[in-house]
């Protein structure tokens, strides 16, 4: 039961930073994306980056609970198709994040 517990744990901060991004707190990123956003540009970049954030978080917190009915249930295909949620939703996420800083800050670093 305790492997579950940090997974979900880290994707609920995930989360709970990716809703601060998204109201244009950007505080918690590097400091040269807060340096190169322009002030009307940080609430769109802050609800991508969020919105990456959040599907990260999610897809972390799909795969514990699919870990978790697979043992309970034991279905090894639940844990696998957790897998295929976490990949995908890492994917996604980071993909949303990289576009939204090469869109307004023309580049990652």
């Amino acid at each position: 039961m305790e492997d579950f517990v940090f997974p979900v744990l880290i994707g609920i901060v995930l989360i709970v930073l990716g809703v601060m991004n998204m109201k244009g707190n950007i505080s918690s990123l590097h400091w040269y994306h807060r340096q190169r956003v322009s002030e009307e540009d940080r609430i769109p970049f802050g609800r991508m980056v969020g919105l990456g954030t959040i599907i990260v978080g999610c897809s972390l917190i799909l795969k514990a609970c699919s870990r978790l009915a697979a043992e309970m249930m034991d279905l090894p295909v639940l844990e696998k198709a957790g897998s295929v949620a976490l990949v995908a939703g890492l994917i996604c996420g980071l993909a949303l994040m990289t576009y939204a800083m090469f869109k307004y800050n023309k580049r990652i670093f």
